[in-house]
């Protein structure tokens, strides 16, 4: 946008090497690229493709309009993810590692405090096993035997042990099984990775939850009215 009125100069226009109409999907789409040196040295003989240009339109396609609403919510959260990480680079342990390691911690920590304060740090603990528990479900694993397995690798000093949904049912990760034979799906080679910043944030937002609840210590009901208006 301009902060001025009157017409634009070239240099506030800009330019593109190549401009062009094709057809995608029965419409017709127009087409703007740059080109860098190389390139525009080597356009006259071979077919050129942009790399120079910071900037991208990412064209999707789908059957159906429930199936691109997904691929561009999957495109949006993926470039607001490397978006973040230019931010903060930071990552932590993924498939549930993270919350299990801290959950193994808590509980640890717990069992120093004396009082009745151990047991809310326990349970406390005992939240964060809900990630893990959610993903051996979605992916079809027995969830208590799933976490008995976490807990385990993480009490014995694998921090990135994490929830296998790819290999769990067919044994191809490197796991223990249970006495009938079938796999539990621990990923000991854990090679997922989420972005610290937004743990944090979905830690801070959920406990500001708890609290919140926490805080309410009246609540205030209204009886229902009586026949005759009294």
């Amino acid at each position: 946008a301009l902060v001025r009125l009157g017409p634009a100069t070239p240099d506030e226009m800009g330019y593109a090497d190549e401009v062009k109409v094709t057809e995608i999907g029965g419409r017709p789409v127009t087409i703007f690229r740059q080109l860098d040196e190389q390139e525009q040295s080597e356009s006259d003989s071979a077919e050129t493709t942009p790399s120079s240009c910071k900037l991208a339109t990412i064209l999707l396609r789908a059957s159906t309009t429930n199936v691109l609403m997904d691929l561009e919510r999957a495109v949006d959260d993926g470039v607001h993810a490397c978006k973040q990480l230019c931010r903060d680079g930071r990552l932590v342990p993924g498939a549930g590692a993270s919350e299990m390691e801290l959950a193994v911690q808590i509980r640890k920590y717990a069992d120093s405090c004396p009082g009745l304060d151990q047991y809310a740090i326990r349970s406390f603990g005992k939240a964060l096993e809900f990630v893990p528990r959610i993903l051996a479900e979605n992916a079809g694993l027995d969830a208590a035997v799933v976490l008995a397995g976490l807990s385990a690798a993480h009490a014995n000093g694998n921090a990135m042990a994490g929830v296998d949904i790819e290999g769990g049912l067919n044994g191809s990760s490197l796991s223990s099984t249970n006495e009938d034979g079938t796999t539990v799906g621990i990923l000991n080679d854990n090679a997922v990775v989420d972005i610290l910043s937004t743990k944090l944030s979905a830690f801070r937002l959920a406990i500001d939850a708890a609290l919140t609840v926490l805080k309410v210590d009246q609540i205030i009901m209204s009886k229902p009215a009586r026949a005759g208006g009294r």
